[in-house]
């Protein structure tokens, strides 16, 4: 059966992003009615036509149990990447939790590279320029919008 296990035993609070272009970190709590010997592991698929892998670095929390994980290398495709964190327990069945997630939408970019500010004291004021961050699936530059903070210091 697809939801085989104790109720209230699988994951809760699932969540990922994406930083440094191609780093992922994925995060959870135990569920709340699990046993305390539960442990549980974490697998994901890119498209379709990939390899499922499992977690590469697992987030212990304070009873060595998984709570995290860390992938490297990681590549945003078009597809959503599919999220699937399993359990074991030598006491009961632990449910599974599963999702779907577009990589696109977790990515938190990087800053603006190479800022620079030239400024004089006549009417032309400051000129800024940057380069924009570092991306793993935007190829075009005017796809991103930038705010400017000006404080005086």
């Amino acid at each position: 059966p697809v939801f085989a296990g104790m109720n209230g035993s699988a994951i809760e609070n699932f969540s990922c992003v994406i930083y440094n272009i191609f780093l992922m970190n994925c995060t959870w709590q135990a569920g709340r009615d699990a046993p305390a010997d539960t442990q549980y592991f974490l697998y994901w698929q890119n498209s379709r036509d990939d390899e499922e892998m499992e977690c590469e670095l697992y987030i212990k929390d304070e009873n060595c149990r998984n709570v995290g994980c860390i992938f490297q290398n990681v590549t945003i495709r078009t597809e959503k990447a599919y999220f699937l964190v399993n359990g074991s327990s030598k006491d009961s069945l632990i449910q599974f939790y599963d999702e779907y997630i577009d990589l696109y939408k977790i990515e938190i970019f990087t800053a603006p590279l190479n800022v620079t500010a030239h400024c004089t004291r006549d009417s032309a004021g400051c000129i800024i320029t940057w380069h924009p961050p570092l991306t793993s699936h935007v190829e075009k530059a005017k796809c991103f919008q930038y705010e400017i903070s000006i404080q005086n210091k």
